[in-house]
């Protein structure tokens, strides 16, 4: 394959007064120089909006776009061909920070409100106000597997990509405008990748293009891989936010009126920086009520990389802006922040059960009771026949259970997670260890996640399948979401081999390809198990249904007498008849069912019921359900330095019930552990000139094994299947990191307790330990001066 190297700007924000390859192309080795108009389509690489050109020709708008790529024999040649490569340039003065972005007036968008009740009328009324801004930043994916792509093309103008992205139908339609071809010309296929969290959803596109274009000029195959430096350079991050807010509140803390203005930081183009922003105003309640609301956000236009999807999507900003209010109520009235925290969690009925954009949490559909689920008491209550090892079980030689539904589980988790911890008991302990340590203090927080499940926008929820059965009995099962170790494929193998009754080693889960499942939705948004694992199981369901009149006249012949199809069970890798000894290997009645010329290959689709979402009147369903958890931390400030250390973390958190407990157990430390980078490691910088300055290990530190929590304890929540999913489990991809809000608070804890009692904690995000010394040093200096 040829390689590629990228020709990148040196600016921020510049025109573009001349370019000239002429001496790189002629360069040993070098078989293309590639400039914008060398696009034989659309220049531009946009998600949402064609804002994002690919070889920039005219502007520069972040420091290191691309303005051309050099094509050569070896990744060596382009490197010295692209230092050959001139480009003139007028620097013109940027727009970095959000700050700067509101007093140029430099915006992607306009402001998106979602309102309730009174807001004017509640803030005015409320006993007590305080109102102030809080920033923070974002965070870099940190995929172990950097950008990467390599393109071939074929007869006809055709071209194959091979993608590290989460989104192989996107980056097919992006190859297709950019070389003017129509989109059944392209085929995308997305293996294995080394990760995502978000950063491969739009942003893997860029690379795929490249490779594609420089195919289909050298009519040879290209590959693009970029190291670490040019991937943080050249891709975007989770949004830095601004929030401005005043909020009315009682003595007891019961929140009674919030205004939240939400701003991000979507960088020099659009991405998915308006439905991120959109997500952070739906979780700025978190798991609280608030009667009267006015939440907006707006995504701001700067002079960096453009932003993009990270795990969470703008959830984890909006939860954090609320749990920052909260504190600084509870500090305030002098109250525990857990008792603030609490007396304002969701209640379970009525309009206290009610989101600010008009979901009920967890409802259950009207005029029906919650629907039973009765399992044997040797059954695992989270898992599946043949998922593995489960949590929870109903009791050893105890009766059948019946396991209502339950509505709100948040309650409930944190009634659960506050015992099992022995939050209270801790809490005194905790204060008496500090009272006797001057120089080290510890700190506990508790802190709920409330998380809605599904794309915001309606039609993304939808997936298809194509599951094929071969004459040995094996199975290949095609499905429309990617694998990026969070381990769907795992999840599609176990779901299929449950629905045809045989193990999961005789079912293959092929690579993701836009030419065996086409128009998929982004792996994303948490739900990629939820909607192919629903999709897969339609076709399985199609397939046995297929397979069942095979086995029954096999069974008619054998027993000497009729057996219904109702009587048919598929298990074991065999095909059973009720009250019946005899058995076929699955294997048998498929060959049968060739045989008699009967399709062994079936599609399977599926789309969410019941959601809907008007952006504009900010009312409706836009979530299936809600992923729901708690967290408790402890952690340890040492004073002199403000280094940290998480002494303990007990999580609770609603799976429903597992299909795989690995994977959730997996996904829910991984979350954590990555959401505890983001908010106290994690540190992007950038100079006056635009430049990133964190752009590799070396100067940007993600979390290590000795940041994770000494004592880390996880529980799933029991009996909590859920109505209308897969298998009745829950999504767990993105929630967890949240809980890691749990660490931040809890290291406000600490660094309040150095204070003598004083209540405002000023704590920036990420609270590295540089960040944690000052807040220290602020809270002795109020102590003094009282």
């Amino acid at each position: 394959m040829l390689e590629v190297w990228p020709v990148c700007a040196p600016h921020a924000r510049a025109r573009i007064l001349k370019r000239d390859a002429t001496v790189a192309r002629a360069m040993p080795g070098i078989r293309a120089v590639l400039l914008a108009e060398d696009v034989p389509g659309l220049n531009d690489v946009g998600a949402v909006r064609h804002d994002e050109i690919l070889l920039a020709d005219r502007e520069i708008s972040f420091h290191g776009q691309l303005v051309a790529l050099v094509v050569g024999e070896t990744q060596e040649a382009c490197r010295a061909a692209a230092a050959q490569v001139v480009v003139e340039y007028e620097p013109l003065a940027p727009v970095l920070t959000i700050p700067e972005a509101i007093a140029q007036n430099s915006f992607h968008t306009e402001a998106n409100f979602i309102r309730r009740g009174d807001c004017v009328g509640g803030l005015n009324t409320a006993p007590k106000t305080i109102e102030g801004e809080f920033a923070f930043g974002g965070q870099e994916h940190f995929y172990l597997e950097m950008q990467a792509a390599w393109a071939e093309p074929g007869e006809d103008g055709s071209m194959f990509v091979m993608s590290s992205t989460q989104h192989p139908s996107e980056v097919q339609h992006i190859v297709a405008h950019l070389l003017h071809v129509p989109v059944n010309h392209v085929v995308v296929q997305s293996p294995r990748m080394g990760g995502g969290f978000g950063g491969k959803e739009t942003q893997a596109a860029i690379f795929a293009a490249l490779a594609a274009l420089a195919a289909a000029k050298t009519q040879r195959p290209v590959r693009v891989r970029v190291n670490r430096d040019l991937d943080m350079m050249l891709t975007g991050k989770r949004h830095p936010f601004l929030a401005k807010f005043k909020v009315g509140f009682d003595s007891d803390g019961h929140l009674l009126a919030a205004k939240v203005e939400l701003f991000s930081n979507g960088g020099w183009s659009l991405d998915l920086s308006m439905p991120v922003t959109d997500r952070a105003v739906f979780h700025l309640d978190n798991a609280y009520y608030i009667p009267h609301v006015e939440f907006s956000g707006r995504v701001a236009k700067t002079n960096v990389a453009s932003n993009t999807a990270f795990r969470g999507f703008g959830g984890p900003q909006g939860m954090l802006v609320i749990e920052e209010i909260i504190d600084r109520i509870a500090r305030q009235l002098g109250l525990p922040p857990e008792v603030v925290r609490e007396r304002n969690l969701y209640r379970g009925t009525g309009e206290t059960n009610t989101t600010h954009y008009g979901q009920e949490i967890d409802e259950v559909v009207v005029g029906q009771a919650p629907p039973p689920v009765t399992r044997p008491a040797s059954a695992p209550a989270c898992s599946p026949a043949g998922g593995g090892a489960c949590e929870t079980k109903t009791g050893e030689g105890a009766s059948p259970t019946t396991l209502p539904m339950a509505h709100n589980r948040i309650q409930r988790v944190w009634r659960e997670l506050k015992v099992s911890s022995a939050f209270d008991q801790r809490r005194a302990e905790i204060a008496e260890w500090n009272s006797q340590q001057p120089h080290r203090k510890r700190g506990l927080a508790m802190t709920p996640v409330k998380f809605g499940i599904s794309f915001t926008l309606t039609h993304l929820n939808q997936a298809g399948a194509l599951v094929l059965i071969y004459q040995d009995g094996t199975v290949q099962v095609n499905h429309g979401g990617t694998e990026m170790g969070q381990g769907i494929n795992t999840n599609m193998a176990m779901i299929a081999a449950r629905e045809l009754g045989i193990a999961v080693d005789a079912v293959r889960v092929m690579p993701t390809s836009t030419d065996k499942v086409p128009n998929t939705s982004a792996t994303a948004a948490s739900c990629g198990t939820d909607l192919n694992g629903m999709a897969v199981k339609n076709a399985c369901e199609a397939l046995r249904a297929r397979l069942v009149p095979v086995a029954a006249k096999l069974f008619s012949q054998k027993l000497k007498r009729e057996v219904a199809a109702e009587e048919i069970v598929f298990r074991d890798g065999l095909v059973h008849a009720k009250n019946a000894a005899d058995t076929f290997k699955f294997s048998e009645v498929v060959t049968q069912a060739y045989f008699q010329r009967i399709s062994l290959s079936s599609t399977g689709y599926y789309r969410t019921p019941e959601i809907h979402y008007d952006r504009a009147a900010g009312r409706g369903k836009p979530f299936h359900y809600f992923s729901v958890g708690a967290a408790v931390s402890e952690v340890e400030v040492d004073g002199f330095t403000g280094m940290t250390r998480v002494l303990r973390t007990d999580i609770l958190h609603d799976v429903g019930d597992s299909i795989n407990t690995g994977i959730n157990r997996g996904q829910i430390e991984g979350g954590f552990v990555q959401g505890l980078g983001w908010l106290t490691a994690e540190e992007l910088v950038w100079d006056q000139d635009g430049k990133l300055l964190t752009h590799s290990p070396d100067t940007y530190k993600i979390p290590a094994i000795g940041d994770t929590p000494r004592e880390f304890n996880v529980a799933f929540l029991a009996n909590a299947t859920q109505r209308n999913t897969i298998f009745g489990s829950k999504a767990v991809g993105e929630p967890p990191l949240m809980l890691a809000i749990s660490v931040r608070e809890a290291i406000r804890d600490a660094v309040a307790a150095f204070g003598a009692g004083q209540r405002v904690v000023n704590l920036a995000s990420p609270a590295t330990g540089e960040a944690i010394f000052r807040a220290i040093r602020a809270v002795k200096g109020q102590a003094r001066r009282a």
